[in-house]
């Protein structure tokens, strides 16, 4: 991980694995057409979740969250933590009764939806706030400046620039408020 330090690793709960397998064969039992299928994918979904759970990797470095996952198709996305606006967790009815649950971290200029899910991590509640607490602590170094820490990817309100944009973005408003019929 070109010596950055890991600050905390995910580790991902073994239920992952029963609740994939119940998901995608209700999925199959309810569809009626794929209860025939039920027999062959049942042990096929234990096995490929199984490996899938093993490529399974989330870790937090000083300045990254970086994600690893998948079988066929390698995934990895390394994601800025100063560009993470919300850690969210998500627990269906199946999820509770299994007692798991779904990380999902959003991003700033993100399309709908997060950009990453972590089903199953185990202590999700510490390793978000982990995340969120060395995002806190890499915006407070850059806002210092101190050493190794820029503060160029932080918005500025400040700025000569900023404040053109602003001003611009003020006077378009107003010219669209006054073509706006009176009400």
């Amino acid at each position: 991980m070109k010596n950055e330090v890991v600050i905390q690793s995910a580790v991902f709960s073994p239920k992952v694995k029963t609740y994939w397998a119940l998901a995608s064969s209700m999925g199959l039992f309810f569809s009626i057409i794929g209860i025939p299928f039920l027999i062959i994918w049942i042990p096929a979904a234990i096995l490929l979740s199984g490996r899938y759970l093993a490529s399974l990797d989330a870790v937090l470095t000083a300045k990254t969250l970086k994600v690893k996952k998948g079988i066929l198709n390698r995934v990895e996305k390394t994601v800025p933590l100063e560009k993470i606006t919300d850690m969210g967790m998500v627990q269906g009815p199946l999820m509770r009764a299994l007692g798991i649950s779904m990380l999902t971290v959003e991003t700033a200029g993100g399309s709908a939806g997060a950009l990453v899910n972590l089903l199953g991590v185990e202590n999700p509640e510490r390793f978000r706030d982990a995340v969120l607490q060395q995002k806190e602590l890499l915006i407070e170094k850059a806002s210092k400046g101190e050493e190794g820490f820029s503060s160029s990817a932080l918005p500025s309100s400040s700025s000569p620039e900023s404040t053109a944009v602003l001003s611009e973005i003020l006077e378009t408003l107003k010219r669209i408020e006054n073509k706006l019929p009176g009400e």
